[in-house]
């Protein structure tokens, strides 16, 4: 066993622990592509290093997108840290303590696993052991990661910025990936209201 395999549990379960109409498009393994340039559904997320778009999938977990996108309106995910993050695994975000323990006021949501698989650039739901855990703490994995398939809620797809989000900073394998001096989320708003903050 890998030691990925051995300490995903640990590492996401640590956290209470995530108009333009939908036009869709196909992998060539035949699974659906997320929306596209859906901006209702789209999530900028800036960070030092620049921007992560992410394309939220509400045909796939319909909770979880409206806790993130109500999160995100509220500019809840403003400055938090990536507490942990593992090089080759995944990078994780969403604590308001920054200890991996911490979620938000609002409800924790309903696991919506579905057959979407993890892959480099997924955006997923941490949770504890209890699958209707999640709450506000999602991680993006830096590669392919099936060991994770139907076990944890896909949420989104990175559409552009995959070069930003493998500048986030790692944490050490031997302490599951806490970070030192963490990389934050500068700000995180919906592509709609930035749209419109433009006009």
């Amino acid at each position: 066993m890998t030691f990925q395999r051995m300490t995903i549990h640990a590492v996401l379960g640590l956290g209470i622990a995530v108009g333009l109409s939908f036009g869709y498009g196909q992998f060539s393994n035949g699974l659906s592509a997320a929306p596209l340039q859906d901006l209702q559904h789209t999530l900028y997320l800036d960070t030092k290093d620049g921007r992560v778009t992410i394309q939220l999938r509400p045909d796939l977990a319909p909770k979880h997108v409206i806790q993130i996108e109500a999160l995100t309106k509220r500019g809840f995910y403003n400055g938090l840290v990536f507490h942990r993050v593992i090089d080759g695994f995944m990078a994780q975000t969403g604590d308001p303590t920054g200890t991996g323990m911490g979620k938000s006021d609002l409800p924790n949501i309903p696991a919506e696993f579905s057959a979407e698989p993890f892959t480099r650039g997924t955006v997923g739901m941490a949770r504890s052991q209890d699958p209707d855990s999640a709450n506000s703490q999602f991680f993006i994995c830096f590669a392919d990661a099936a060991f994770l398939n139907n076990k944890y809620t896909v949420i989104g797809q990175v559409i552009s910025g995959m070069d930003v989000v493998d500048k986030i900073k790692k944490g050490a394998k031997e302490a599951n990936g806490a970070v030192t001096a963490p990389d934050k989320i500068v700000k995180m708003q919906l592509a709609a209201a930035a749209a419109g903050s433009k006009k």
